[in-house]
């Protein structure tokens, strides 16, 4: 999972705004970070482990020269060492100059085509699908950038969300589904990119457009150009994305996510009601979703927990000590309002459980009379790595036990989840990589092969 973006700016400046589109888009990613600038011909970078603000403190912006900015936040992968090496951007050499890239997604025949180019003599420094990307740009490149990367990307399975830039262009692509999102923006008439619109938001750009499932673009200081057109009706966005992944304030593929999240909130009470005297959002995803069960169930919504704003995303922990130790400062009721009340609490997803079963803990502890938990997407049965990398499906706890197992495990009174009919009339369609759910997910984007 990553956050991508990308800028044309002033002369001097692009360091500086994607540092600011970054931070937009810290929630994606909080492991490591980096940003690339195209400055003569020449690229100045510079990542490293860590936040945005640990990482780019002091001076170290005002470093990396030119007008031209690509950028990455980054939550690392099953595999994914913990070495610089697995930072990105990745910076390349060819034959023209350099190229930086940014890629946000799985490539899940990485494997085989990276054992394809080490047999004809090329060497790797990681295991980063980007690399593997990079590395075969470089190798099919003959006449044009241009139909280096179009020749690289019909190669590809799985998902991609990509920012290229060499030349001084930007390029932009993704995947024939749109699973990761890419969206164009404007800037005193000049193009940003990014994962998402609300990275826009933070620099003042307008949203232009999205970038279509399959599309690759072109992109000068005040210039778009379709190199090959997308293909809006194959449109899969991964689930997640609405679900989990993005910030309630951006829009992606033309959905707001908060609306999204909020109805379906709304088909969860209608489908699951209890009677209840609160209603409280398990911070931060599973917010929208409960005020949209509070307004729907009548039932009052208050902030029952207030959460660590500077613990991340828990679930992705190395090991389960690190997972329970983060969920232990990550959240704090608020025993005020909980002490002798039956409490509905929502939540966006349950994965492992590690988190709801210790805020459910958590909830009793504070004097909750009743605890019935409410999530607002269905069971997660199957382990995908082309949304997010979730954990295998040995450690989903849907995929072990029953919905009655769960809520022992958890320690709720009741244990309820959205139907997958209601959660896509909540977002407005069907259009979703689903994977997660059912087990079943697009054609052509998991690789069978040895």
């Amino acid at each position: 999972m990553s956050g991508i973006a990308g800028i044309f700016a002033d002369k001097s400046g692009a360091a500086a705004y994607l540092y600011y589109m970054l931070y937009a888009l810290q929630h994606r990613g909080q492991q490591s970070c980096g940003i690339a600038t195209y400055n003569d011909g020449l690229m100045d970078y510079h990542k490293d482990y860590g936040l945005v603000s640990e990482v780019f403190k002091d001076e170290r912006v005002s470093t990396l020269r030119g007008n031209l900015a690509i950028g990455h936040v980054r939550m690392a992968s099953h595999g994914e060492g913990m070495d610089f090496q697995y930072v990105q951007p990745i910076v390349a050499g060819y034959k023209h100059g350099a190229l930086g890239m940014v890629h946000d997604g799985t490539i899940t025949n990485a494997k085989k085509l990276r054992n394809d180019l080490q047999e004809n003599g090329y060497m790797f420094q990681s295991n980063l699908d980007t690399e593997v990307i990079a590395t075969m740009i470089v190798k099919n490149y003959k006449e044009s950038m241009k139909q280096a990367i179009i020749d690289t990307l019909d190669c590809l399975m799985g998902s991609y969300a990509l920012i290229i830039m060499a030349q001084n262009v930007m390029f932009a692509a993704r995947d024939v589904y749109g699973i990761k999102p890419l969206s164009i923006g404007k800037l005193d008439g000049k193009y940003v990119v990014a994962s998402e619109t609300c990275a826009f938001d933070s620099i003042g750009a307008t949203f232009v457009r999205d970038v279509e499932p399959g599309e690759v673009i072109k992109i000068s200081e005040d210039k778009l150009e379709v190199l090959r057109a997308g293909h809006p009706e194959k449109r899969k966005l991964g689930v997640f994305e609405m679900v989990y992944i993005a910030r309630p304030d951006s829009i992606i593929d033309g959905k707001s996510i908060y609306l999204s999240r909020l109805n379906a909130g709304k088909y969860l009470a209608k489908e699951h009601p209890i009677e209840a005297d609160l209603v409280i959002g398990a911070p931060d995803s599973g917010i929208s979703f409960a005020v949209g069960y509070a307004e729907e169930s009548g039932i009052p919504y208050t902030e029952g927990i207030i959460k660590n704003r500077y613990v991340g995303r828990t679930f992705i922990q190395p090991n389960q000590e690190m997972r329970d130790l983060g969920v232990k400062i990550k959240l704090n009721p608020i025993k005020e309002y909980i002490n002798g009340k039956r409490i509905v609490l929502v939540d966006d997803s349950i994965v492992r459980g590690t988190t709801m079963k210790r805020t459910v803990a958590m909830l009793r502890e504070a004097g909750a009379k009743e605890v019935h938990v409410r999530v607002g997407s269905p069971m997660v049965k199957y382990s995908s790595n082309l949304m997010m990398d979730t954990p295998t499906r040995e450690e989903l706890v849907a995929a072990m036990h029953t919905k009655d197992e769960i809520r022992d495990i958890i320690g709720a009174d009741t244990l309820e989840y959205i139907s997958l009919e209601a959660l896509f009339k909540a977002f407005g369609g069907d259009d979703f990589t689903q994977g997660c759910f059912t087990g079943i997910f697009p054609e052509g984007t998991l690789y069978k092969g040895e």
